[in-house]
């Protein structure tokens, strides 16, 4: 198991009455190696990195409010999460669960 520990630099902008501050890179994970260097097309690592893009993509959005484009490609990779995490859940339950406890994603209830 390798411990992946991605500590960027922490951008601070003062705008009008408050600071804003805006983490890049900040991102603690455990990724087993084997998956990293033999499985990147396993529905496990597409979710891990689409789950990156959609925080850095947050912390983009909460400096830059009015930046559509970016708003529109968050929303495309949150389908796309979507799709592989329902996906997951209806073939293994248990590698689902355990992704979502990995990740700290909540659960969302079905119907």
């Amino acid at each position: 198991m390798a411990l992946l520990l991605l500590i960027g630099k922490i951008h601070i902008c003062i705008r009008g009455k408050g600071n804003f501050f805006m983490v890049k890179n900040a991102v603690i994970s455990i990724i087993y190696q084997k998956e990293n260097e033999e499985n990147r097309g396993s529905v496990e690592f597409q979710v891990f990195s689409f789950t990156t893009k959609i925080r850095r993509l947050t912390s983009h959005l909460e400096l830059h409010k009015k930046d559509f484009s970016s708003q529109r490609g968050l929303r495309k990779i949150l389908g796309k999460r979507q799709q592989l995490l329902t996906y997951l859940s209806k073939r293994n339950r248990g590698r689902y669960k355990e992704l979502i406890d990995e990740l700290g994603i909540r659960e969302i209830k079905t119907r």
